[in-house]
């Protein structure tokens, strides 16, 4: 690895590592948040309703976003990933447990699209004020990657892999005894994940659904233009 390289990386990182962080905190604070409004207080109990990142983080996914984040510059579809620490929820609290398990699932992703928003309004008004050009560009990448990272998060979850979000909410749409069948998958899930991230073939599965959420926010930065 040349020095060229090196410095890209942490380049990389350094403009990825805000983005990452809101967007992992935010996703855990979302499932904890809408579950306690849901009836389960297990997230809240734990001290996990709070925007501190120390709270929320694990070692393996901040080594997902370093390795991720490292490889993206070689990559022609920007893929980074990372998780935090899954917040306590104890379903059988909810008042309403098929509605509970899919508004906490899909509160997640819902948070990061959310971000993905706010780092578009950011990255229209840096354009506007001209600052990315006396912050010599660092602002406007770290709100482009803030964009990209959140849609990336958002997308990723909801892929119907145990134990992502979207398997979650595909359990409570199958009839019961197919979806007991499905959700033993989630023993394997993790290592399916990485086969596929470590094969390239998550990114050949996110890539259309991505470029399409891309593309919407893309054309709400040009219209806040």
């Amino acid at each position: 690895m040349n020095s060229f390289n090196f410095a890209q990386i942490l380049q990389q990182l350094s403009v990825a590592l805000l983005p990452i962080l809101a967007g992992m905190v935010c996703h855990e604070l979302a499932h904890g948040w809408v579950a306690y409004k849901m009836g389960d207080p297990t997230a809240k109990l734990s001290g996990r309703l709070t925007f501190n990142p120390l709270r929320h983080l694990d070692a393996g996914g901040m080594l997902c976003f370093a390795l991720t984040a490292a490889s993206n510059a070689a990559m022609k579809f920007p893929l980074i990933l990372g998780w935090a620490r899954p917040v306590p929820i104890r379903p059988g609290n909810f008042r309403h447990f098929r509605r509970g398990m899919i508004l906490v699932s899909l509160a997640g992703a819902g948070a990061n699209l959310l971000l993905a928003l706010v780092f578009s309004m950011l990255l229209a008004g840096v354009i506007l004020s001209g600052l990315e050009q006396t912050w010599g560009g660092f602002l406007l990448r770290t709100c482009k990657a803030g964009v990209v990272i959140n849609c990336s998060l958002a997308c990723f979850n909801l892929m119907p892999i145990p134990p992502l979000d979207g398997s979650k909410v595909l359990a409570c749409i199958l009839p019961l005894p197919l979806a007991r069948i499905y959700m033993r998958l989630e023993r394997y899930g993790l290592l399916l994940v990485v086969v596929l991230l470590l094969t390239g073939f998550l990114g050949l599965v996110l890539k259309p659904v991505l470029n399409l959420t891309l593309d919407a926010f893309n054309h709400i930065i040009f219209w806040l233009l």
